[in-house]
Parts: structure tokens; C-alpha cells; sequence
């Protein structure tokens, strides 16, 4: 069975095929713009031209950078608004005559980091999250991944704390690295007060910079950075599609919630 797991952006629309089992592309993974507006056809037909590149695949695995309910989209802060209340895994799954699961796509990243990457075998309380356009985040207890979260929405100096402490604010603010791991403990520190979790695992694009920001940070909690990098959402969206096909390897997340589509 061929796995085909894309992540839908922001910014960019990637996938490539996957080995489940080992949590590997199986090819180069392709990647086209996020359409202006990204509207609900537009996203639609980018995904539709990223899986073109790949024929031959069965099942399909796909991110959404919002909230994820049984395939049906409920919130999008950094897309299109048109895609509030639409059926996702009825309109993708439509489009490439495929069975399809979607989630959230910090969830899909977590789902992967847990299962193979920064993760792995991490006993009690994990969280993943990762800092980009906004701050995603994914909840694991014992592996088992709690869907949903949206600690990026926390409270934070009166705002959202994505608005102060996502990369787009270091970048738009630009934030020294100092200035910007600041904000960056005091989200981390108010997230322990909330939650106090095991493991804290940073992901996102400016976990590939790790070395720069991790050690002006001091927090309780022990603090890794993702090890899968930009491919970890493709890599989770298949694995939560290969679970939906009755799969039996390192998975994590209820393909029912995930929206799998039947098939």
C-alpha cells in the first residue's frame, strides 16, 4: 500500500509518498505555493497537483492548519475563511477519488515526532510545538495524541501568544534572538504552569536555528528540538492515514477523529 501524506501551509503546499513504518519519504517531496486567496478550490486544486507527481498511491494523509473535527474544518486563522465549516475529507477525498484522512497540522507533526523522531518511547506528559506564522501545538499522554490543542491562542501580554511569540514576530518585529527567547520562556513557562509536562518538543522552521535561542532559555521542563524538521507533518498525515487502513504500526492518533474518509 502507498501512502501519500501532504502538508498544507501557510505559505506551501508539499508532500511525497511514505513509508509508515519506518516514517521515511520514499521520494523527493514536491511542493507548490499556497494560493492567494486560499480558498477552498484554489487549496484544493494545489493538493490535486502535488498528488499528480505521485501516481500509484492508495491512501492519502493531509495537514490542515486549523482546527480538525471528524474531516470538518473549524477554525482558520491562517487560511481562507472559507473553509470554516467545509468538509474536508469529502472535498479531498472527492477531488483525488482516494480514501483521505486530515488533521491539524501540528497534530500530524507530533504524530510524527512521537512515533519516530525527538519523541519516541516519551513516558507522561509531551508537547509539541511549533513556531512559525503562528504557534501550533499538539498534547500527547503516553503517545496517545490529545487533538486539538490551541495553545497558540493562550493569552500572552494581553494577546494571543502567537502574536508575540511566533517566528513571524521575531521576524517582523525584528526581534534579536535574545529579545525573542524571552517571550518565548514566558510562553513556555506559563505552559508548564498549566500543564507540567515531560517534554517540551519545538518544531517549526526555526528549529533548524536551535542552537541559537535554546540556551538563553531557562524553563523546568526538558526541551528538544524536532528531529523529522519540515518533513514531519507529511510524515504524520500518512501515518494517521495508514492507521485508518487498519495499520498496526507505531501510531498515534484516532483515524475516526482524524476524519478518515471510508474507503
Amino acid at each position: 500500500m502507498v501512502i501519500l501524506g501532504i502538508d498544507i501551509g501557510g505559505s506551501g503546499v508539499k508532500g511525497a509518498p511514505v513509508d509508515p513504518v519506518r516514517g521515511e519519504l520514499l521520494d523527493e517531496r514536491y511542493r507548490v505555493p499556497t494560493p492567494q486567496p486560499s480558498d477552498v478550490s484554489a487549496v484544493v486544486e494545489a493538493v490535486a497537483e502535488v498528488a499528480s507527481r505521485f501516481p500509484g498511491y492508495d491512501r492519502v494523509g493531509l495537514t490542515f492548519p486549523g482546527v480538525v473535527v471528524d474531516g470538518v474544518i473549524r477554525t482558520a486563522a491562517n487560511v481562507d475563511r472559507s473553509w470554516l465549516a467545509a468538509d474536508a475529507r469529502a472535498l479531498f477525498a472527492q477531488r483525488l477519488g482516494r480514501p483521505v484522512a486530515v488533521l491539524n497540522d501540528a497534530d500530524a507533526a507530533g504524530v510524527a515526532e512521537v512515533a519516530f523522531g525527538a519523541g519516541r518511547e516519551q513516558a507522561g506528559l509531551a508537547v509539541m510545538l511549533t513556531f512559525g506564522t503562528g504557534i501550533g501545538s499538539a498534547l500527547f499522554l503516553d503517545g496517545v495524541l490529545m487533538p486539538n490543542t490551541e495553545f497558540g491562542h493562550l493569552e500572552l501580554g494581553g494577546v494571543d501568544a502567537e502574536v508575540r511569540a511566533s517566528d513571524r514576530a521575531r521576524e517582523q518585529e525584528d526581534l534579536s534572538w535574545e529579545r525573542w527567547a524571552q517571550r518565548v520562556q514566558q510562553y513556555l513557562r506559563h505552559l508548564e504552569m498549566l500543564l507540567s509536562p515531560q517534554l517540551f518538543i519545538i518544531g517549526g522552521g526555526v528549529s533548524k536555528k536551535a542552537d541559537r535561542y535554546f540556551p538563553l532559555i531557562d524553563i523546568r521542563t526538558p526541551m528538544v528540538p524536532a528531529a523529522l524538521l519540515n518533513n514531519a507533518g507529511i510524515i504524520g498525515a500518512a501515518v494517521t492515514a495508514a492507521q485508518a487502513a487498519g495499520h498496526t504500526g507505531p501510531l498515534t492518533v484516532d483515524a475516526a477523529h482524524a476524519g478518515a474518509y471510508p474507503g
